[in-house]
């Protein structure tokens, strides 16, 4: 953690170019991107960057979170990233109505069933028909080798807490499918992870 507050996540560094060329493919050119468990808020400013006709609102269930997220949107001074906010993927109501895109990224696998429940319902609530929800993460597939790599990050999870865990991107997609989302495309990212969009039906 920096002096002012700013906490850095290693895996930022190796996803953030890679997932700004899928999310140009993407996002629209205008309106709010709603951004799900937000963690240290370098993603928040490096999207900022890379697409400033877009307003970012970075979310998370923990202050520390948002102390770092505040931190980075201060550093950083851009115009089109919004104060951080309090949200809980799982809760049935959230305090956000509407948004053009939801991003999320490394949730799914660090946190309970619950969370990816509450997301996909929210997703479905919020997206007007077309609208993207974007997942980046680690996902068993059918019919695809499991890389070790994964196998032993899955048994990391789960040992720090039973309730997480990579899930079955089969499983996700279901989930997807009864709020109203279908699956629009998965691409192969670095370090065995996918990009996983869906859009609102």
């Amino acid at each position: 953690m920096s002096d002012d507050g700013r906490r850095f996540a290693p895996h930022v560094a190796r996803n953030a170019a890679a997932t700004v060329e899928v999310l140009r493919g993407v996002l629209p050119e205008r309106g709010l991107v709603l951004e799900i468990a937000s963690g240290s808020g370098e993603h928040a400013v490096h999207f900022a960057r890379a697409f400033p006709g877009l307003t970012f609102q970075p979310t998370d269930p923990e202050p520390a979170s948002r102390g770092s997220i505040e931190a980075w949107r201060l550093a950083e001074k851009l115009p089109n990233v919004l104060p951080s906010i309090g949200l809980d993927a799982s809760a049935e109501e959230w305090p956000v109505s509407q948004a053009d895109a939801i991003l999320c990224i490394n949730m799914v696998h660090i946190s309970p069933w619950s969370a990816t429940q509450g997301l996909m319902r929210g997703a479905g609530r919020l997206l007007a028909p077309g609208a993207p929800l974007y997942l980046y993460g680690a996902y068993r597939q059918e019919g695809v080798p499991f890389a070790p790599s994964n196998e032993a990050f899955d048994q990391s999870l789960k040992a720090r807490n039973p309730e997480w865990g990579v899930r079955d991107l089969e499983d996700v997609v279901a989930e997807a499918e009864r709020n109203g989302l279908r699956l629009d495309a998965v691409v192969p990212m670095p370090a065995n992870n996918l990009s996983v969009i869906f859009r609102k039906t």
